[in-house]
């Protein structure tokens, strides 16, 4: 309708390009223009003039021969004062876009390894982009910005990396838990020393507890009985302790059989023992 009545209409953020008789005559900005087409005037089409996105996939070779995809993000958009050269120049931008990157990626890449590939993505992009603008601000086209949004290693080799990966932390928590265990059995090792110490101090302070009393029993025993021997006495009270023995062997649901002798006069050998054993280990010291 707009054509008959030679009037035609560009919208916000697009421009349009207007020829008489077939020759490139003018840019139309937006709003309404009046092309009157007996005079052989004419809209050869619109150009817009938004941001648009190019997403490109690239599969290349790595340094250290790893196929990867690199995949990048291209942002571009057309100059209007350019926007002659952006609609005649070009028939198709995306694939002239997606050209060159291929050829800065594929120039960029074999030369890095692998993980410096990870590591230096935004210099990778940023080499895409300067060659991209040195490229393209010759058709009317902006580079707006250029990202490489995802390098994505053939599945064996990330699985391998993983695995890699995986068995390192693995490596680590097994040095922390065998460390624990060393601090652990160090600590134990500590108490147990401390304890066994502690448990001497114990036995000693009882049997100098014990030997304290025996020699007050005797020397008591002695004053209040006259006529009597510290001989007589010891026998005495070992023929005591001997019973008291036997009764905690008989009263112990734990203990095992033991066999000693349990007549009377088993007692008096071994005080004999325990005598002679005194009186040897005396003359040695002497």
């Amino acid at each position: 309708m707009g054509q008959s009545l030679c009037c035609v209409q560009v919208d916000q953020s697009t421009v349009a390009i207007k020829e008489t008789f077939g020759k490139f005559d003018d840019v139309l900005e937006p709003g309404c223009h009046f092309l009157p087409w007996i005079l052989g005037q004419q809209l050869a089409g619109h150009l817009s003039l938004r941001v648009q996105q190019l997403d490109v996939q690239c599969e290349t070779k790595t340094k250290d021969n790893v196929f990867v995809t690199v995949v990048a993000s291209i942002q571009y958009r057309a100059i209007s004062d350019k926007a002659a050269d952006a609609f005649y120049k070009l028939s198709n931008t995306k694939a002239q876009i997606q050209s060159y990157v291929f050829d800065v990626i594929r120039a960029s890449v074999p030369k890095l390894e692998l993980d410096s590939v990870f590591e230096q993505k935004n210099e990778i992009a940023k080499a895409v982009e300067e060659e991209l603008e040195k490229a393209m601000s010759a058709y009317g086209f902006e580079i707006v910005q250029t990202l490489i949004v995802d390098i994505e290693p053939d599945v064996h080799v990330k699985r391998a990396m993983n695995e890699i990966n995986a068995a390192a932390r693995m490596r680590v928590a097994a040095n922390e838990k065998a460390e624990a265990e060393k601090i652990l059995q160090i600590k134990r090792a500590e108490g147990d020393a401390e304890s066994k110490y502690l448990s001497g101090l114990g036995v000693a302070r009882q049997r100098q507890a014990i030997v304290d009393g025996l020699r007050d029993s005797v020397l008591a025993f002695s004053v209040n009985v006259p006529g009597t021997t510290s001989k007589d006495v010891m026998d005495m009270v070992l023929v005591t302790q001997y019973f008291d023995t036997m009764k905690e062997i008989g009263a112990s649901s734990k203990s095992n059989s033991v066999f000693i002798p349990h007549g009377p006069g088993a007692v008096r050998d071994i005080a004999t023992q325990i005598r002679d054993g005194l009186l040897q280990a005396n003359n040695v010291h002497n």
